[in-house]
Order: C-alpha cells, then structure tokens, then sequence
C-alpha cells in the first residue's frame, strides 16, 4: 500500500498547483478577452476553483465508483464550512459586506434541501443527475446575472485587487492548458490510489470521498481563501466557499447520476447530509449575525472547525 500513499500525497500536491496555475491561466485569458471583473471572480474562479471536485468525481463515477463521487462532492462541502472557513476565521475575523454574498447562503441551503429530496429514495439516477445539471446552469446565469447588476458591490472592488494583470494572453493560455492537464493526470491518481486505499482499509469508499478525497480536492479553497483574508479580501474568502458548494452540490453531485447511476449509501442520509445542512445553516446565523455586526468571529471559526474534527471522529467510529 506504500506506492498508493506515495501517489495519493504526490496526486495531492500536484491537483493543489495545478488548480491554482488553472484558476491563474483561467482569470488572466478572461480579463484580456474582456470579461468583467465580477463575472470573472464569481464564474470562472468559483469553477476553477471547484475543478479537482469535478474531475474526480467525474473520473470515479466512469470507474464504477460512484460512493467515491457522492463522497467527494459532500464531503467537500462539509470540508469547506467546517475546516476551510474554520481555518479562514480563525486566522482573521471575516466581515462580510457583499450584498451578493448574503443572497448565495440562502440559496445554498435551499440547493441543498433539493438535493435531500432528489436522494430521499436512496439513489441517484440519471432523471436526478439531469435536474441537478439543469440547476448548475440556472445558478450559473444567475451569477452572470449579478455579475453584471453588482458592479457597486464591495466584491468587485475586492476582484479587481485580486486579479493577475502582468500575464500576456500566450503565457494565460499556457497555464490554463498546462493546469488542466496536470489536474486532469493528479486527479486519475488520486482516484486509482483512494480506491485501493479504501479496499486495503476494509472502509467504503463513499468514506474516502468523505474524508481524504474531499480534504485534497479542498485544498485549493483553502489556499485561496487564507490567502484572501490576509490581504483583507474578506469577501472573497467566503465567496470561495460558497461558490465551491453551490458547484459542488449541483455540478459535482450531478456527474455520478449522470454517468454511473445508481444506489445511494444509506449513511448519506442519515449522517453525511445532514451534518451538511446543519453546518451551512450555522454558517448562515453567524454570517447574517443576528448578533448586530455581520463578522465571524476567530470563536465561530474555531467552532466550525472543531464541529469539522468532531465529525470526522465519528466517521471513524462509524467506519
């Protein structure tokens, strides 16, 4: 099992660069083309960002492994709220001043009750697969849509700051393409070495999506965001992760429907989901700040985080 772990940390590494010299090659090819700051931000970062979710699960589900697909795309959206933005907070307080944003949580949760009633039956079938896509391109127009009527919202101002502007249009489209293909090629090797992982481990492998699959394909959020905060991109960091989930949700969740449909594990519903819902609706009262000021507080990020481990604890227990 040493060359697996040997591939999956080298499959790791290698999905983190090349997901940021995507998301780099991505944003930098889109400004020069003309696209506007927001709908650079809010598009295309949201789905670089949310590529390594998509192709592994893409990868996994045409291998037969659909556990491993629904794994990643969950367990990636508990990953993102319970560590990530954990993390996030933890390493500055996070004031959100976004108009956009306080919409996309909401939407987030109401995406999510539809994905429990798409997968109450215990599977996800191609009929569930193809509502999930239909979802995933009505979110993406309307976050054209806000991209194009939030032009005065603090998150552009944040984008513009953020952007690459030194890269001509050759060397942009160099690390899109070679970002791509390193994601693609880290991304099968992750998948062969998790698998075999899992059945050395004797656990499912809808547990390894949940876990070290969706921590590695999180990775590139968590980078984003640390980096964000530290130069006071608050928005942007929440953003990161709230534009991940949507995808995450819709595009990723949709891809084993789509390609391997099938029967859902049992423990999806009853443990996994749930603790999903309950996350984003925690995140929901400490970003609306019912409390009078719209901040999460260092407290708050070390309590998602530790809600992170404790969950974790009991997929062990369980597994």
């Amino acid at each position: 099992m040493l060359l697996q772990i040997v591939g999956l940390i080298a499959g790791l590494l290698a999905l983190v660069w090349s997901a940021d010299k995507f998301v780099l090659g991505a944003s930098a090819t889109a400004r020069i083309l003309g696209v506007s700051t927001l709908v650079i931000g809010i598009l295309v970062v949201g789905i670089g960002t949310s590529a390594p979710e998509m192709l592994v699960s893409a990868i996994a589900a045409f291998q037969g492994q659909a556990g491993l697909s629904v794994g990643n795309a969950l367990g990636s959206n508990i990953t993102n709220i319970g560590l990530i933005l954990g993390i996030t907070a933890l390493v500055a307080p996070l004031e959100v001043r976004s108009k956009i944003l306080f919409r996309e949580i909401p939407l987030l949760i109401l995406v999510m009750i539809g994905g429990w009633f798409l997968l109450r039956d215990g599977e996800l079938n191609l009929v569930d697969g193809s509502i999930l896509l239909v979802g995933f391109a009505l979110v993406i127009l309307r976050q054209l849509w806000e991209a194009k009527h939030g032009i005065d919202d603090p998150l552009a101002g944040e984008f513009e700051e953020s952007l690459e502007k030194d890269l001509t249009l050759g060397k942009a489209l160099f690390w899109l393409a070679l970002g791509f293909a390193v994601l693609l090629i880290s991304a099968r090797v992750m998948v062969w070495a998790a698998v075999d992982i899992a059945q050395a481990l004797g656990v499912s492998e809808l547990v390894i999506g949940l876990t070290i699959v969706a921590i590695g394909t999180s990775l590139p959020e968590l980078a984003a965001s640390v980096a964000a905060v530290r130069k006071n991109e608050h928005d942007i960091a929440l953003g990161n992760v709230l534009g991940s989930n949507l995808f995450n949700l819709l595009g990723v969740m949709a891809l084993p429907g789509v390609i391997s449909p099938g029967k859902v594990d049992a423990a999806v519903l009853s443990r996994d989901y749930p603790i999903m819902i309950g996350l984003s609706v925690m995140l929901f009262i400490v970003a609306y700040s019912f409390k009078g000021s719209r901040r999460i507080e260092r407290w708050e990020g070390g309590l998602l985080t530790a809600l992170y481990f404790s969950y974790l604890g009991l997929l062990v227990y369980t597994a």
